[in-house]
């Protein structure tokens, strides 16, 4: 017997250090600017960063209303250099992505 269960939102209030530890800094690269032709802006953050905590962060420092936040998490790759073998650090993504009428522009400082 399965039960439908209820999504309740999560409310998640991280303090003002929280968030910019958070929000680490924009990522500009060729397929970052073409998802902002779709409301979509992309963040650098930390492993241990969660979805509603990205979401809030984002809504709080630029006053926009969030629609959706989707994490990639990128392991690092094994580099070798004069021989000798390395290992690139692993890292997070989150691809926020806001409500139609909402902008950041990420090349102004806060």
């Amino acid at each position: 017997m399965s039960r439908a269960r209820s999504r309740t939102p999560v409310t998640v209030k991280p303090s003002r250090e929280r968030i910019y530890e958070i929000l680490r800094a924009p990522v500009v690269t060729e397929k970052s600017t073409l998802g902002s032709e779709h409301n979509q802006v992309t963040f650098k953050v930390p492993m241990d960063a969660s979805k509603p905590e990205i979401k809030a962060a984002v809504e709080e420092l630029f006053k926009v209303k969030v629609k959706a936040v989707n994490t990639l998490r990128q392991q690092g790759k094994v580099k070798r250099f004069r021989g000798i073998r390395g290992r690139r650090p692993a890292s997070k993504k989150a691809f926020v992505t806001l409500v139609e009428g909402h902008s950041i522009d990420i090349t102004t400082g806060i």
